[in-house]
Formats: structure tokens, sequence, C-alpha cells
């Protein structure tokens, strides 16, 4: 894919104090690899002067009335851009702007790269890792790829892949999870570049019940892309758990019985409890089947990768 000009969206809420800093280091990393593009800042309704200190340092400005979210401001941001060739990156300073001609050689052949924070230098709290590790793996899980970041807000996509995925993404800060989870569901090329990630000036804007939210927006795209993934798993543990409880009521009718006798065969053997269990495993495969054949008939999957060079 040949990239002439580049959009970079920086979506920024109370910024004040590294917003300037972000967009003249992107400014210079543009300047100095000879590529041609427009910074766009989309003020999510900040109460500080977050707006003027962008405009100082020569970026586009767009803002919100109020704080819709991070989802919301790269997605104006995204529609208001000139260029089909988009970068994101957050405006506090946390990722390397030096980064950004990588990612534009590398979006050449791919379809998304993301920066993974997994460098050396990678300021990023426990409290915040543990949780980060765990949604990674279940999303791994669930989209049947190694995910070495799935939130990353340092990434470099075509806005024309992304308007195609606009009716579920998300305003709020999940935007990238769902991104990144749709496209590795629909088989696109995503690459991952290592990057480091630098310690905040202030207090990040995740919340801890954020990453519940993460762990409901990962179901609903299971459910919207692969809903085998889960619907399976639980039939199998529920039938599963239905065996188990029939051998303890098999066990317990035989010594009642005194062993093969001509009582057992007149014995309640099966428990209401095992056909209960047996049944829900029956229904949650035959519902989780019909929903993955709904997704196939509305073209809910793509069966085709990028090819170097197209």
């Amino acid at each position: 894919m040949d990239i002439q000009d580049i959009s970079v969206v920086i979506p920024a809420y109370n910024e004040q104090s590294a917003i300037y800093n972000v967009i003249t280091d992107v400014k210079k990393i543009l300047d100095k690899s000879n590529i041609k593009g427009e910074i766009i800042v989309v003020d999510d309704g900040s109460s500080d002067k977050t707006s003027i200190s962008a405009k100082q340092a020569g970026a586009k400005v767009l803002s919100n009335n109020r704080n819709l979210g991070y989802g919301a401001s790269l997605k104006k941001g995204i529609f208001f851009a000139k260029n089909d060739c988009i970068v994101i990156i957050d405006a506090d300073g946390t990722y390397p702007a030096d980064k950004i001609p990588e990612f534009i050689e590398t979006l050449k052949t791919a379809d998304m790269v993301v920066g993974a924070r997994t460098g050396k230098n990678v300021n990023m709290p426990f409290l915040r890792k543990l949780p980060k590790l765990m949604l990674r793996k279940f999303a791994g899980y669930l989209t049947g790829e190694t995910i070495p970041d799935l939130n990353s807000g340092l990434r470099a996509f075509r806005r024309s892949l992304v308007e195609s995925y606009i009716n579920i993404l998300p305003d709020k800060f999940s935007f990238t999870t769902t991104i990144t989870v749709a496209l590795l569901y629909d088989n696109y090329n995503v690459v991952y570049i290592p990057i480091d990630y630098l310690k905040r000036k202030d207090s990040s804007k995740i919340v801890p019940w954020n990453f519940f939210e993460f762990i409901i927006l990962i179901l609903r795209l299971s459910m919207l892309f692969n809903p085998l993934k889960i619907f399976l798993p639980l039939a199998f543990w529920s039938f599963f758990i239905g065996c188990v409880k029939f051998v303890f009521d098999f066990m317990f009718v035989y010594k009642q019985a005194g062993g093969f006798t001509f009582d057992l065969l007149t014995q309640k053997v099966i428990s209401s409890t095992t056909i209960i269990l047996w049944l829900a495993g029956l229904q949650i495969a035959l519902i989780g089947m019909v929903a993955d054949a709904l997704i196939r008939k509305i073209g809910g999957k793509k069966s085709y990768r990028r090819i170097d060079g197209d």
C-alpha cells in the first residue's frame, strides 16, 4: 500500500501539561522523516487550557462540548481527517513519537500496526499490569492469536478499514481493545512493534472498574464474531458435570440395591439434577451453533488476510 500523507489524531482530556510537547515531538519526527501530514487534537471537554496549548503548538483542534469519551474523540478525529493513513497517539506523553515513521513503513504491508508496550523502559503500575495480562490472555483465547498489547494507544491503520467497524466501536476507553479484537477475529494482519512506555506526569484516566467493562466488551465481541468460543466450553462443562453427577447417582443406587440385582432395575438411577445439566449443555450448544450460523450468514467473518504488496 502506497502511503502519501498521514493524519495524526490525538484525543485529549485535561492534558494541558503534556499536549504541547507531544505535538511538537510529533511535528519534529514527521519533518525529520520527510513525512507530510496533519495533526488533529480532539479536546474532549477539557476544563483546563488543553485546546489553547494544542493550538499554540500548531495542531488543528476539534472540541467536544462535553466529555464524550476516548473512543468518541478518536472517531471524531478520524472522521475529520483528510488522509486514509491514520496514526493515533495519546496526549499524555507516555508513548514514543519517534516510532511513528516505523509504524507508517510497516503499515505498507499490514492492516494495523500496534505499539506493544514490551520495550526495555515500560513504566506501568503492577495493579494495571495484572488486569491487562488477564485481559490479553482471555482475548488471546477468544481470537486464537497471541496479543502482546491489547489496548495500546499508539497505532497506525487505514481509515477506510476502521470505518467498516464504526458501528461496533465504543465511545469509551475500549475503542482500541475493540478494534484489536475485531481485526484479529476477521483475520486481518495486525503487526506489533515493541515500544517503551514512559511514566505519566499526572494520574491515569483509567479507573479500576474499567477492567470489568473490558471483560464485558470482549464477551460481547466474542458473541459478535465467534460465539462458539463461549458457548461450546459452557456446554461441555455442563454436560461433563452432569456425567459426574450421574456417576454419583448410579453409585448411590447401586449401594442401596446391594449390587447388580433385580432391584437395581426398578430404582430411579438418573436424578433430576443430572437431566437438567445434560439438557442445559445441549441447549447451550444449540444456541451457540445458531448464533454462529447467523453471523456467518450476515457476513460477520472474513476469510482472508492481506498479502504483502497488495
